[in-house]
């Protein structure tokens, strides 16, 4: 009498079993292997220091940068120049020019995909690509990374972390990309960026975000001019961070 409710037990076991491991392969396919312990990315540097982090994201406008760096050197600023592995490849000259004139190579990802829509492999082969690329030019490997889109999912965090790179975001962005974006409002969001949910932005430590555009080019003096008046150097990434603790500071 007891066979049946018996048996009946150990199937429906077995089931949960079948459908935990079904789903625990699933989620592997997706995400790859968890990891709670995932560095939180960089958007701003906790300092007293008045000290400013230009990043430039580069995946097209090339025509720009020569002048960006002629307006970089003539305000004795240095940046970060997150690029792209397609872009790297098409202008190796540039990017040795970049790293020749001291500014810092970041990472921006091979194809300029959503990294939140890939696998961890496959983020991990869009960073890798990009980084070969790199070093080859330039004989310096990439360790700071800047995720498309600004997209900050984990399986992208994830595949950073696994290459060593430290991922950043930013404070201040120029929203440049925009067609509306005039060379006085792009320069206006840096200068005297809005208050955000309440908080009005702190520019000492900030990581300011554009892109090798017209209007960009146009802004820049102004940019610099300004917040050279008000007692702000202008450092790569690297030194930026270095320079005291990191987290996120901004809504």
């Amino acid at each position: 009498m007891s066979f049946f409710p018996l048996t009946k037990i150990k199937f429906k076991a077995i089931t949960l079993l079948v459908v935990f491991i079904g789903l625990t392969l699933m989620q592997s396919r997706v995400v790859g292997v968890s990891n709670p312990n995932l560095p939180v990315p960089i958007d701003q540097v906790q300092t007293d220091n008045k000290m400013i982090a230009l990043t430039i994201n580069v995946d097209w406008g090339e025509a720009y940068i020569p002048e960006i760096l002629d307006i970089l050197d003539r305000y004795q600023a240095k940046a970060t120049f997150f690029v792209t592995g397609k872009w790297a490849a098409k202008h190796p000259e540039l990017i040795q020019q970049i790293a020749a004139k001291g500014h810092l190579l970041g990472n921006h990802s091979y194809s300029h995909p959503h990294p939140d829509n890939l696998t961890v492999s496959k983020n991990i082969e869009e960073l890798s690509k990009t980084e070969n690329i790199i070093k080859e030019a330039t004989g310096c490997k990439t360790t700071y990374y800047a995720p498309p889109y600004g997209e900050k999912g984990k399986n992208g965090l994830q595949a950073a972390d696994e290459l060593g790179y430290t991922t950043i975001l930013w404070t201040l962005d120029t929203i440049d990309w925009k067609l509306e974006s005039t060379p006085e409002l792009i320069a206006q969001r840096i200068l005297n960026p809005k208050i955000r949910y309440g908080v009005k932005p702190e520019k000492k430590g900030a990581i300011v975000l554009m892109h090798p555009k017209e209007n960009t080019v146009k802004a820049l003096p102004d940019i610099l001019a300004g917040l050279k008046n008000e007692g702000f150097s202008f450092v790569t990434i690297e030194k930026l961070i270095t320079t005291g603790l990191t987290g996120n500071t901004t809504p």
